[in-house]
């Protein structure tokens, strides 16, 4: 065995490779934003300050319309003609189900062919060849590349290498990252912000011109209004690992006259870690950090004031042998729902997870589930129909599907939201 220790060691070719475009990922976000653009439109989705509510409001939008022509033999028809001449490679060496399956039915709606790797085993990686080689490999055969990696800043690395080589004359695809390290998962945000969208819309199939359930709702909170402002959104569980908390938290950050309220237990792993603290602070974001769901802010629990709950599980699979110890000490009851809890919460207020939940640590346990409130599995759901408006918006063809809605269904498009399809 060497004596080497892993800081002794040579570093390998996709850590050198990494740092080739350290100085690129270093900087603001904001200055990054254009080089994921083509002619105005998105090219690469890496992380979720790429959006504004404009965007957001037009994905949505695009959403709603594809789920429901596909309900329709002739609207299935159009789609599935739309990009039946694209290929895309699902590049997923971390598991996942959700995000690969969502994202797999997405392309399928739209016609566009699939391949995968899921297991690097199964590549040339195992004879030496690097990620980036292997990326650019997929990018001779493909026109999408879909990526979800354990390796924090691969996803946007590999934007940059694409990047580079369009610059050069050489061939050059769109990557979206479908989750990278612990850094982000924009397209998680993304649907969770579309099932926010149509949840807050507060619509029902059984609205008359006489009465609405949005008015019942305003009878009973008087301050209540549509959409994504002006809202209350607590997040709870495993804060500082959950790279979903944090791009749904940077999302939000474009809605006006929110707060967020981060639930979690006092612990330099499990609470808000300092970037995304300092993030939100210098964007005048209000938030809160308490330890409990019967935390007082302002002299009401939390539980009571959330407009919507984003719940999250403990993520084990994280743990090294301190941790376990650690944690085994700490109190986690405090951060699973119960039905008691759900009973004080606002009758309209969201409850979301973005799985999986772990059924042994129960921070959702399963008689949650029938309650109007646990918008979860629908969340699930809703991945499929935002990301497959979303490779419309990258390849260009959303314009088709609004026209083409247009055509078949009128004016009947300023009520999409509102009749609930599932």
């Amino acid at each position: 065995m060497s004596s080497e220790s892993p800081s002794d060691q040579s570093p390998t070719q996709d850590e050198l490779d990494l740092l080739h475009y350290e100085l690129r990922i270093n900087r603001p976000v904001r200055m990054k934003i254009p080089e994921f653009l083509r002619d105005e439109r998105l090219r690469h989705v890496i992380f979720s300050g790429q959006f504004n509510v404009d965007m957001l409001e037009e994905l949505g939008g695009i959403a709603d319309k594809i789920r429901v022509l596909s309900k329709m033999r002739e609207g299935q028809d159009f789609l599935i003609k739309l990009l039946h001449h694209k290929r895309a490679m699902l590049y997923f060496t971390q598991p996942s189900t959700r995000t690969f399956l969502s994202f797999m039915s997405a392309c399928q709606i739209l016609g566009i062919t699939c391949n995968e790797v899921r297991d690097p085993t199964t590549s040339s990686e195992t004879k030496g060849e690097t990620r980036f080689d292997s990326i650019r490999m997929f990018s001779s055969y493909f026109d999408l590349i879909i990526m979800r990696s354990k390796l924090a800043r691969l996803a946007e690395s590999c934007a940059y290498l694409m990047n580079d080589l369009s610059e050069t004359g050489n061939r050059s695809v769109p990557i979206i990252n479908a989750g990278s390290g612990a850094d982000e998962h924009p397209t998680q945000a993304l649907l969770d912000i579309y099932t926010l969208q149509r949840t807050f819309q507060f619509t029902d199939p059984k609205d008359s011109p006489i009465t609405t359930r949005f008015d019942e709702l305003r009878s009973e909170y008087p301050e209540l209004t549509r959409g994504l402002s002006n809202k209350v959104y607590g997040f709870c569980g495993d804060i500082g690992r959950g790279r979903t908390v944090r791009s749904l938290a940077s999302l939000l950050t474009n809605y006006e006259n929110v707060t967020l309220i981060f639930i979690a237990p006092n612990d330099p792993t499990l609470a808000l870690k300092d970037d995304l603290r300092q993030r939100l602070a210098d964007q005048g974001v209000r938030m809160h950090e308490v330890e409990s769901f019967e935390d007082q802010i302002d002299g009401i629990p939390v539980i009571e004031q959330l407009d919507a709950l984003y719940m999250t599980r403990i993520q084990k699979e994280h743990n090294d042998p301190n941790d376990e110890k650690h944690f085994a000490e700490l109190d986690l009851s405090r951060y699973k729902l119960s039905q008691s809890l759900v009973s004080r919460m606002k009758t309209f207020a969201p409850i979301l997870h973005p799985f999986p939940r772990d059924q042994h640590f129960g921070e959702i346990p399963p008689e949650i589930d029938d309650d109007p409130r646990a918008m979860y599995f629908r969340q699930a759901r809703n991945g499929m129909w935002i990301r497959a408006a979303l490779l419309a918006t990258i390849f260009g063809v959303h314009h088709q599907i609004t026209s083409f809605f247009h055509e078949e269904y009128g004016g009947v498009n300023d009520r999409v939201r509102m009749t609930n399809a599932k």
